[in-house]
């Protein structure tokens, strides 16, 4: 496979790494996480304007860690989709023309793909097929990955994403951003089965339920109405941990009933976990055993691989290089795309 160099900046993460042969020989993230927190979630024009400031500085070192000159790069790779805008158009335009200047090829990757090949990076031997479960602040899928640049979602959230509820439930708890992170803390301190809160379904127009798809929306407002309830009881105390353990444990199991039926349905026996969410420790401590019960592989990669970076970016796009694919110059930053529809990014 190739060696290729990658730039993340789909969000508030500015990455650039470098993967050769699933091997990774640098990857550099400049977070904006403590300049977001003031706001309680990322503002776009601030995440824009960062990028262009840390986008040399971390290609730079990027480079140095990995100690290799521009002749052992094999190609350039920016994530263009989905993702802000502003944010893509600074990875872009600095990848094409890196790309320009050193006479590489450029490939434009989908973010989502990218979380699929965190996987790959920890896993060297993983082939498809295999179904993967992609859980973050913007998306929560169910994926039969059948090969590079084929997809198949099987089951999505049909409102919040499960990283997205995290975030909107520790805000309702005055807990601060970003919401996973400290949730997944503070229920280890609670008790999940103090509160019945609600699993999300999706009615089918013939009655039953969608066995794939997700809501998080109703949960979310389960808990606030929760929140409003217990506060209005006299010379008590909010039950902030008991609420943190209950909300993610109800999201865990409803994730991991998800993929477990989709697993068995699609005769897929293993489960790669991608995005954000899967660094989630009740998330995985819910699927692990489910997964043991019902003989299935379940695969988290490391949490430095769970969170936006551009070593997934970088190993998606050395297999797609490998593979002949590249990108044409004129391709373009896109707020949102569809996974199926990955293989539009690369000429002919």
């Amino acid at each position: 496979m190739a060696t290729v160099l990658a730039i993340e900046t789909s969000c508030d993460e500015t990455g650039v790494a470098i993967v050769k042969n699933r091997e990774v020989l640098s990857n550099v993230v400049a977070s904006q996480i403590a300049i977001h927190q003031q706001y309680g979630g990322v503002v776009p024009e601030v995440a824009s304007r960062h990028h262009l400031e840390m986008v040399n500085p971390v290609l730079d070192q990027g480079l140095e860690t990995a100690g290799l000159d521009w002749s052992a790069i094999d190609g350039v790779a920016a994530t263009c989709a989905p993702g802000l805008v502003g944010a893509l158009i600074t990875g872009i335009t600095t990848a094409k023309t890196l790309a320009l200047v050193h006479d590489k090829p450029f490939l434009g990757i989908h973010h989502l793909e990218g979380h699929i090949y965190a996987s790959y990076l920890t896993e060297t031997s993983l082939q498809p097929p295999f179904l993967c479960l992609l859980v973050s602040g913007g998306h929560t899928s169910l994926i039969h990955v059948k090969d590079c640049g084929v997809y198949q979602i099987l089951g999505h959230t049909m409102d919040d994403a499960a990283g997205e509820a995290f975030d909107k439930v520790a805000r309702l708890l005055n807990l601060g951003y970003p919401g996973g992170p400290i949730i997944d803390q503070l229920a280890t301190q609670g008790n999940p089965k103090a509160f019945a809160l609600p699993e999300g379904k999706i009615s089918l127009p013939n009655g039953g339920y969608h066995p794939y798809h997700s809501s998080f929306s109703g949960l979310k407002t389960a808990v606030l109405r929760l929140v409003q309830t217990l506060e209005k009881e006299e010379n008590t105390s909010l039950p902030v941990a008991d609420i943190a353990a209950s909300f993610q444990d109800t999201v865990a199991k409803s994730l991991t009933k998800r993929a477990i039926a989709c697993a068995l349905d699609f005769g897929l026996d293993t489960i790669a976990i991608g995005g954000g969410v899967a660094a989630n420790s009740g998330l995985r401590n819910h699927l692990q055993e489910a997964a043991k019960t019902h003989d299935l592989r379940v695969l988290f990669p490391p949490l430095k691989y769970c969170t936006d970076n551009a070593a997934m970016i970088a190993c998606a796009a050395s297999d797609h290089l490998s593979r002949g694919h590249i990108s044409p110059l004129t391709l373009g930053a896109q707020s949102r795309m569809s996974l199926e529809d990955v293989m539009q990014l690369y000429k002919g």
